[in-house]
């Protein structure tokens, strides 16, 4: 009888060894998982500080030349939609139904 109580435990050690391997071994994959999510985002937003860098260095260089009359003229012309004097504008029916048009609307 002896030995069939150490067989049950012998199996019961091994059923519990088995059970502790598979829960760190879970433990583990869920770990790799987060680890590898965590990266993505982390590039995800490296490259979106990235972009609003290059949008705020644009931005400055836009404020250095504020000054200049081309940038006033710029701005008269595209935001206020003057025109210089006996300067003739057309205006194209199709620009909006165009589908090769390249730029964007404001």
């Amino acid at each position: 009888m002896a030995k069939k109580k150490g067989k049950k435990r012998f199996k019961l050690k091994h059923l519990i060894f088995c059970f502790l391997f598979l829960y760190v071994s879970l433990i583990f994959v869920n770990q790799k998982k987060l680890m590898k999510e965590l990266e993505a985002k982390k590039m995800h937003k490296a490259l979106e500080v990235e972009k609003l860098e290059k949008e705020i260095d644009g931005l400055n260089k836009e404020i250095k030349n504020s000054d200049s009359l081309e940038f006033v003229e710029k701005i008269a012309r595209d935001d206020l939609g003057m025109v210089k004097p006996r300067e003739i504008i057309y205006i194209d029916k199709n620009r909006d139904t165009n589908p090769f048009r390249t730029f964007k609307k404001r």
